[in-house]
């Protein structure tokens, strides 16, 4: 697989750089006794598809050295439970690994002081990203953060490839499915190198491990909150707005925002869930150069943490009052914010479905 190019480098160091970089990394791992992967809180696919990567790495080319795959929050969406099943992928809750000279951290999908975890006290010596979040990478041994590539599952995968390791066929249908949950919608976020590397796994992965994995059997919360979206959403010009209520699971406001986004009039979607006390939210738009990360973090912009990609966006707000009015005050000001950084009126909102007549019980 071709790099599209390195996103801090120039001309020669580049060039360098994409011939030796997973030699790179395994010589930064190479004097510790064992390796513990981190990711941010919550996993995806794709974090969780990187770390069992970099395990198979490892073994393959440090073999005997021990990897500890952690946890950190919770695998919330039906997706990811049944991949970290059905694979299944090892994982270790974080707090309960002790870190100490002879331990490497390698940190992947996040960075470290981006608001993506709650505890920072292990300065990773390895961070492997691809989101535009500026994090702070000073005393970091290796670093490969690659704005323009669509997953981190992506760059594990070019190691894995430049080292000649034969990828089993679980650590193969991680990986791709990690690069296909990052890279799908439209407008895609993907570079040739993402394509590249579905390209290769395709035929390495257990396509009907693949399947279940893609269509997971769903609880009756997830349907309740789509319900309670769709009666509390609201459209503002090309911008939809919903609430979800208290959510069970975190991933789920993210879901809602993939939902409403493919709406043939908006180009932009903002969905927000209570979750322990916490208004997630999930950012989504529709066009090319919507710079979504930027802009929830304009939005939350002292209330909160956000980061993301072009398209896609995430974000936390931590209420000290979980109240149902300071709820609905928070919400009305980051309603307010993103509508002026949108340019729209706000007088132009109204509900985007009406009350529909429910049909007597069968």
């Amino acid at each position: 697989m071709a790099d599209d190019g390195e996103d801090r480098m120039g001309g020669d160091e580049a060039e360098l750089t994409r011939r030796i970089r997973s030699d790179r990394l395994l010589e930064v791992l190479a004097p510790f006794a064992r390796v513990v992967a981190v990711s941010h809180v919550n996993p995806d696919p794709d974090s969780l598809a990187s770390m069992l990567g970099i395990r198979e790495l490892i073994q393959k080319r440090q073999p005997g050295k021990p990897v500890i795959l952690t946890v950190e929050g919770m695998i919330a969406r039906a997706e990811n439970q049944a991949m970290v099943n059905l694979i299944p992928i090892p994982l270790v809750p974080v707090d309960s690994v002790h870190i100490d000279r002879e331990t490497a951290v390698v940190m992947v999908d996040s960075q470290p002081h981006t608001g993506r975890r709650s505890s920072e006290a292990a300065v990773p010596h390895v961070v492997i990203d691809h989101h535009d979040t500026g994090g702070d990478l000073s005393g970091v041994l290796y670093k490969d953060i690659r704005t323009r590539l669509g997953a981190s599952s992506t760059m594990v995968t070019g190691y894995l490839l430049e080292q000649g390791v034969v990828v089993p066929a679980e650590v193969a249908t991680a990986l791709l499915y990690g690069i296909e949950s990052e890279t799908t919608g439209y407008p895609r976020e993907a570079s040739t190198l993402d394509d590249g590397a579905l390209i290769w796994l395709f035929p390495r992965a257990d396509k009907e491990l693949l399947a279940r994995i893609r269509n997971p059997k769903l609880p009756q919360s997830h349907f309740a909150t789509y319900h309670r979206a769709l009666s509390n959403a609201f459209l503002y010009r090309d911008l939809i707005f919903a609430w979800c209520g208290e959510v069970v699971q975190p991933d789920i406001v993210a879901e809602v925002a993939d939902f409403f986004v493919r709406f043939d009039q908006v180009n932009w979607v903002l969905a927000a869930g209570l979750y322990q006390g916490d208004l997630k939210m999930s950012l989504r738009a529709a066009i090319l150069g919507g710079q979504a990360g930027e802009t929830l973090r304009c939005v939350v912009d002292g209330l909160g943490n956000a980061g993301g990609h072009d398209k896609r966006a995430g974000g936390v707000v931590k209420l000290t009052d979980a109240s149902p009015k300071a709820v609905e005050q928070t919400l009305t000001e980051l309603r307010r914010r993103l509508l002026a950084h949108l340019q729209i009126d706000e007088h132009q909102g109204r509900r985007l479905l009406n009350d529909f007549s429910q049909i007597p019980a069968p």
